[in-house]
């Protein structure tokens, strides 16, 4: 019982912290959403756009650039990964995940390059979490207020653009390229924008992340990908995929839930190194169960054959 209280104890102490971490990387789950859900583009750029992001963040703040501002040529530069990536996969018929992973690996040297070191300081200098009222300029509280903001926005903007006619478009190159072709609709440009939009969130996340922690890293983004996926499979599971809401909702719900277990491993005593195997168990977990839930009973012969 003292254990249990303990824990308990620990958790809640935790909360706050993981709250304000979770909506910042609830942008890289959307980021990773876009492509895979309304797309039908499984992209690996999320990992290379995140430290982009920050880095880009990064020197600029360091170079006494405002914050929103550096948080838009964060996002600007996200946005151009993401199209270079589609570019790729359609300019030269490279399949999606391989596009992404070149992308990723050369996002590498050119982060190094933005920052001409691996890593970089901006503590002390001003950010948009010193903006809420009320609340001390850095703290949690600040940090949970303008991220919920800026995420409510996101969310309330992609939930009316992909009711648009853009947006429906973009929703049936997804579905099926040949009949969204054949409908008038440019599957190029509509390919593009979506993936380049997943990157500029994902860089939004980065900068958001830096102006949290106080700093920049080329190597912020490792693992960032699987923490993603496995926010956004826990975050399907409960709200559910078949409307455009419920879409957009999982990435935020995901990542909150998804975090929130983390806090809970780690105030139950696991050490740091063994969370990646615990992401991988949620993500298995997450996506074996309704296959286990549909396959109850014995394959049928033709299933087998197949």
């Amino acid at each position: 019982m003292e254990f249990i209280q303990t824990v308990l104890a620990s958790f809640i102490s935790l909360v706050p912290v993981t709250l304000a971490q979770s909506l910042i990387l609830a942008f890289v789950v959307l980021g990773i959403m876009i492509p895979f859900r309304m797309l039908n583009f499984p992209d690996l750029t999320s990992e290379g756009a995140f430290p982009l992001g920050g880095c880009v963040c990064g020197v600029l703040l360091a170079a006494g650039v405002s914050a929103p501002l550096a948080i838009g040529f964060a996002l600007l530069a996200g946005f151009v990964a993401g199209c270079c990536t589609a570019f790729i996969h359609l300019r030269f018929r490279i399949h999606t995940l391989l596009a992404g992973i070149l992308m990723m690996t050369m996002l590498y040297s050119i982060n190094l390059r933005i920052m001409g070191k691996s890593n970089l300081s901006v503590f002390g200098t001003p950010t948009v979490f010193d903006w809420v009222p009320f609340t001390t300029p850095g703290f949690t509280a600040s940090k949970i207020v303008v991220a919920g903001l800026l995420g409510l926005l996101v969310f309330l903007g992609l939930n009316s653009f992909f009711k648009t006619e853009k947006g429906t478009g973009m929703r049936a190159v997804g579905a099926n390229p040949d009949m969204a072709e054949a409908q008038g609709i440019n599957v190029w440009l509509a390919t593009i924008g979506g993936v380049g939009l997943a990157g500029a969130f994902s860089a939004t996340g980065g900068a958001l992340m830096v102006q949290s922690q106080g700093f920049a890293d080329v190597n912020m983004g490792l693992g960032i990908l699987i923490n993603g996926l496995a926010s956004l499979m826990i975050g399907e599971a409960l709200v559910g995929k078949q409307t455009v809401f419920r879409q957009l909702l999982a990435p935020f719900i995901g990542a909150i839930v998804y975090y929130q277990l983390v806090s809970l491993c780690l105030a139950a005593g696991m050490p740091p190194p063994d969370l990646k195997l615990a992401t991988g168990l949620f993500v298995l977990a997450m996506l074996a169960l309704p296959n286990l839930r549909r396959n109850r009973g014995p394959a049928p012969a033709r299933e087998i054959l197949r």
